[in-house]
């Protein structure tokens, strides 16, 4: 596992912000591409209106996946107590 990239939230259920330069890393090319994926060309996304929904899609689920693998805990509802 290693060290973790995020920490675990105090209340809720999934991550928090960033506890590492990895985790900050990981959100600034997952904005990127996020952003990038606007810029597809045209003819690309008329021929194929599923591509753009697809590669969100895709970086979500992969940003997701990596935060709840470098995550210091696991991913449990949490009422703010230690």
């Amino acid at each position: 596992m290693g060290k973790p990239w995020f920490h675990t939230k105090r209340y809720g259920v999934g991550a928090g912000l960033p506890c590492s330069w990895e985790g900050w890393a990981l959100l600034a090319v997952f904005t990127a591409a996020i952003v990038g994926v606007r810029f597809l060309p045209g003819a690309l996304t008329s021929a194929h209106p599923w591509i753009d929904p697809a590669l969100r899609g895709g970086l979500i689920v992969g940003v997701i996946a990596l935060a709840w693998l470098k995550s210091d805990g696991p991913w449990l509802w949490r009422w703010g107590g230690k």
